[in-house]
């Protein structure tokens, strides 16, 4: 062997101590950006916000990352075997890395000329899922080699799966393995099945590739390989292993686990998550209080879809009976859709009428992020008519004014709508508007009641009763409507409202929540309180960072919202709720039927709390029959529901402000009865609108014969005038009359041969 020469010798101990104090400098550094172990102590997953009810019940779960840490004895045994098998079999025998695996991994990507597998165990896989960036670089590697070998000299190996088990990403946003139940299965992780466990542990590799609902043949194969891992390593059967592969996989995704009123959860999501940002509030450990009854929302949930159901069923055997007809009949082209009707939405809110707190809110059926409750804008129907006989109470007429129940028409002169003179009924009408049928420039309106029925003169407080349309357009145009615009803002509608005479019959549009909120302000006395649905909010460490501030105003006497309110209380003792007198309360409100049964409503309250429901298809599509009324369908199911939750609540009436007295008056005069007036009942008055004066009707005989009824001595019956007109918008399109429902036949008020039956309301 021939010596080295000195030269060669000296330069290669000094290439090898560079490349020793290199290395040496590029370790400190890879060292230096590592950190420590220790954090892994200290370590914090992204927070969960948390959303109670009222009652502190616990109704949501917020997050981006749904995670749960468990305890490795609450992992079922199944699962943490599927996993080790898959991922790591020989967990408990390394020292952190696996040098063989390292190498096989090398040798495969270096033989298909790119990156296929890593070589990981699963204490490197949990140093990069915690510590650092899934880049894929040498010095990356290196930091999670060195990382897993401290986390392997400073933690047991039960320590590092229970950590493994916890943070591991299963897709569809689910962190560990108590998320991943959830997500795919809508269990709690103790309910899995081996089946279950092995799917679970195959989605680790490539949770986007093997999920069962977007790849479900790769989700198949992917847990059969699971299964046949685990039986290699004897941790179960052959037979457990034939019995799993042939359990079924989950295709739909299971409800969103955690959240018991997800429209409400929704709504809250709306203003809070712009006021504290997008990070805080999914990952900031927010707590939310709210104003939610989750008991009194599942109740709402479980009666409102029963009825809807129950209503599909009738919608379908309706469609089917039409469809049958145009057949048989040979209409072509046929009237009728040619597809079934699509099942029907709902709405319904309850707030509480002193403080504004919304205790329930359903959006709608099914899992559509659409609100139907507070986004959607639908006509309210006769629910807007106590704007109008509200704006007439306050102009200084009572319930016991009487308006005119006959025919009327309009037209319009390309300006305004004006009255058509002499068009007393109805064949005057047609004889008058006839001619200008044809003519593009000459548009008629002409208004009329659900039954195509006129009462003649009544007093507003049957108008209201029975939801009279006809009463409503001379009462809007008696008042003028910018006064129900007015009202009916102040007393907390927001949405935009034209001041048409077709506003009293719901021409606008609102939503449910809204008309919810106005009609709390009548049971309130007139002090309108600002709906909401945050008590509080505390952030991570309970510190209080937001306290719901009331915020009320009067919107209008205490006395007439309750004129208004009495006056609504006739429309459920005899009018067309009159299916809520079940509850056997003193109980206010009123229906809403809009043109076609498209939209059917209704709104009832006690002196505690107020209720609004609504239905109708989404594509605004008729309804159908014209009985499906707001009375006869929409009203049922809201007693079904208020029967349960007003067991909270003593039944009382509706307090009595000052300055309001009561009188008993004729049914049909409205003046002071006698004895011989078949019709009287207890009417409210503010004190000093009052009648003076007694009735002279000889009831025996019929009204319209009587030459003193109407006179001054009785009272005079609002008519639309023509010297007298409200202008009307020349801008605003035409406007949408509704009609409203009178359920079967009107309820007379009996006899009142003594004080039992005299209708008293008060």
């Amino acid at each position: 062997m021939l010596p080295i020469p000195r030269r060669v010798f000296y330069l290669g101990v000094l290439a090898l101590c560079l490349a020793v104090g290199l290395g040496a400098v590029i370790l400190r550094r890879i060292v230096a950006g590592m950190p420590g172990y220790w954090t892994l102590e200290e370590y914090k997953p992204s927070l969960t916000t948390l959303v109670f009810d009222s009652r502190d019940k616990q109704v949501a779960e917020l997050s981006i990352e749904k995670r749960a840490l468990l305890t490795l004895s609450q992992i079922p045994v199944d699962l943490q075997n599927a996993v080790l098998a898959t991922e790591d079999v020989e967990f408990f025998r390394h020292w952190g890395i696996s040098p063989k695996g390292m190498m096989r991994a090398f040798l495969r990507n270096l033989i298909h000329g790119r990156v296929l597998q890593g070589g990981s165990t699963l204490t490197q896989q949990l140093s990069k899922l915690i510590f650092l960036s899934p880049e894929r670089k040498i010095t990356r590697k290196l930091k999670e080699i060195l990382l897993a070998l401290e986390l392997e000299r400073n933690f047991s190996k039960e320590e590092i799966l229970q950590l493994y088990l916890n943070q591991i990403y299963f897709g569809h946003g689910a962190y560990g393995v108590q998320a991943a139940a959830r997500v795919y299965f809508g269990k709690e992780i103790n309910d899995l099945t081996l089946a279950e466990c092995a799917m679970l542990a195959g989605l680790i590799k490539y949770p986007g590739g093997y999920s069962p609902f977007t790849h479900a043949q790769a989700a198949m194969n992917r847990r059969k390989l699971v299964l046949n891992r685990m039986l290699d390593e004897n941790f179960i059967k052959a037979e457990e292993a034939k019995k799993a592969a042939a359990e079924p996989l989950p295709t739909i995704r299971p409800l969103q686990a955690g959240i018991e009123a997800p429209y409400f959860v929704e709504h809250v999501r709306r203003h809070l998550e712009p006021k504290y940002g997008y990070h805080t509030f999914w990952r900031g450990g927010l707590k939310i209080y709210t104003t939610l009854d989750v008991s009194w929302q599942k109740t709402a949930e479980t009666v409102m879809e029963k009825a809807l159901t129950e209503f599909d069923g009738k919608a379908l055997k309706e469609w089917e009976r039409k469809k049958k007809e145009e057949e048989d009949q040979g209409i072509e082209p046929p009237t009728i859709s040619t597809s079934p009707p699509p099942p029907i939405q709902g709405a319904f809110v309850i707030i509480d009428v002193k403080s504004g707190a919304i205790r329930t809110l359903i959006g709608g059926r099914g899992e559509s992020q659409y609100n139907r409750a507070t986004q959607a804008l639908r006509q309210p129907g006769s629910t807007f008519k106590p704007f109008v006989w509200g704006a007439a109470l306050d102009s200084g007429m009572t319930g016991a004014s009487l308006v005119e129940d006959s025919p009327l028409a309009y037209y319009s002169d390309g300006r305004d709508w004006r009255l058509l003179e002499g068009a007393t009924d109805q064949y005057a009408i047609e004889l008058a508007t006839t001619p200008f049928a044809a003519s593009p420039d000459f548009k008629v309106w002409v208004p009329n009641n659900f039954d195509s029925k006129f009462l003649g003169v009544i007093t507003l407080r049957k108008a209201l009763a029975l939801s009279r349309n006809i009463a409503s357009v001379r009462l809007i145009e008696h008042v003028g409507p910018p006064k129900v615009v007015e009202l009916a803002h102040s007393a907390g509608i927001h949405a935009d409202l034209a001041p048409v005479l077709a506003l009293g019959l719901g021409s606008s549009v609102v939503a449910p929540l809204e008309m919810a909120s106005a009609f709390a302000t009548f049971a309130n006395g007139g002090i309108h309180v600002e709906p909401y649905d945050v008590t509080r909010v505390e952030d991570s460490s309970g510190r209080v960072i937001e306290r719901h501030i009331p915020s009320e105003k009067e919107a209008m006497s205490p006395q007439l919202a309750y004129l208004i309110t009495n006056l609504m209380k006739s429309v459920v003792e005899r009018g067309t709720a009159v299916h809520a007198k079940k509850l056997k309360r003193p109980l206010a409100g009123k229906t809403g039927t809009t043109n076609d049964n498209r939209d059917l409503w209704f709104i009832g309250f006690t002196p505690d709390v107020v209720a609004a429901a609504w239905m109708g298809y989404d594509n605004d599509m008729s309804l159908g029959r014209k009985d499906w009324t707001g009375g006869s369908t929409v009203v049922p199911w809201w007693v079904e529901i208020m029967e349960q939750i007003l067991k909270e609540y003593p039944p009382r009436d509706f307090p009595v402000p000052d300055r309001i007295v009561f009188q008993k008056v004729c049914g049909e005069t409205g003046l002071l009865a006698l004895p011989t007036c078949p019709k009287a009942q207890l009417e409210s008055f503010q004190k000093g609108t009052e009648p003076m004066e007694y009735c002279s009707v000889d009831h025996s005989r019929p009204l319209a014969l009587q030459p003193s009824f109407g006179a001054p001595n009785a009272g005079t019956a609002v008519q639309v005038g023509t010297t007298d007109q409200v202008p009307v918008d020349p801008n605003a399109p035409p406007p949408l009359p509704s009609d409203e429902e009178l359920q079967n036949t009107p309820v007379e008020e009996g006899p009142a041969e003594n004080n039992e039956d005299v209708n008293i309301i008060h």
